[in-house]
């Protein structure tokens, strides 16, 4: 049976939403949104990964400690993007020994249980990745399929210069076998760095993985609520 581990990407600084204290944080309905992720993430892993910031360590520290939670704190030094953040599993405790993660966003509070369980199922099928989506009227992630509707791209569109419009887009959860998404982040692969920011991303491993022939699943199986996530506080407007 496959070892499964949790990943959640929690550097955000929280800068941009004007926040003191990093945007996972920052409460939702009187719980801070890390402690809702770790809840949600609770059946599949009691005690995942979290990757941090040095500046961000000691409060997501004191959050989990004041909640009686634990989880294992890794740094990212430096925001070097996505991808970059998701190898920096490989220095948590058994790493070696994972064959499959689940990964998700720290700044999304309302994943919702089915969402999460539906996505888990289809890598346990067989997908190599999945990942739940929706469609929208302004996506900024744009999943790509080919005339038989197999998933082929998944684009985050500022990074590709193209205008938000209608379509599929992620919600910043993915499962998926540990051993080829890693092998590919580690490569230098042209896409690897962001067109604007030039930070190692994430997303671009989906064309990557299709092009193998290897099995990627976009379920289309996400509420307006697992939409949510926490970059201005106006985000949050209605929930808090």
């Amino acid at each position: 049976m496959s070892r499964c581990k949790a990943l959640v990407v929690a550097a955000g600084a929280g800068t941009r939403a004007g926040l003191p204290y990093p945007k996972t944080l920052h409460p939702v309905q009187g719980r801070p949104i890390l402690l809702r992720i770790l809840d949600l993430l609770a059946p599949y892993d009691p005690e995942p990964t979290v990757v941090v910031s040095p500046s961000g360590r000691p409060l997501i520290e004191a959050c989990l400690s004041g909640a009686g939670r634990r989880a294992n704190l890794i740094e990212q030094d430096e925001p070097r993007g996505m991808g970059d953040a998701v190898l920096r599993f490989d220095t948590a405790p058994g790493a070696s020994e994972v064959d499959r993660l689940i990964l998700i966003w720290g700044d999304l509070p309302f994943i919702q249980p089915e969402t999460l369980a539906a996505t888990v199922l289809a890598a346990e099928g067989g997908a190599t990745l999945a990942f739940p989506t929706r469609c929208v009227d302004r996506a900024y992630t744009r999943v790509t399929r080919d005339p038989a509707g197999r998933v082929t791209d998944l684009v985050e569109t500022r990074e590709a210069g193209l205008e938000p419009t209608v379509g599929e887009r992620d919600i910043g959860v993915f499962v998926f076998d540990k051993a080829p998404v890693f092998d590919l982040l580690r490569q230098p692969l042209p896409d690897r760095l962001g067109g604007r920011g030039l930070e190692h991303g994430f997303l671009y491993v989906v064309r990557h993985l299709s092009a193998a022939g290897l099995p990627v699943e976009a379920l289309p199986v996400a509420t307006d609520l697992d939409l949510i996530s926490l970059n201005q506080l106006s985000d949050l407007d209605g929930f808090t």
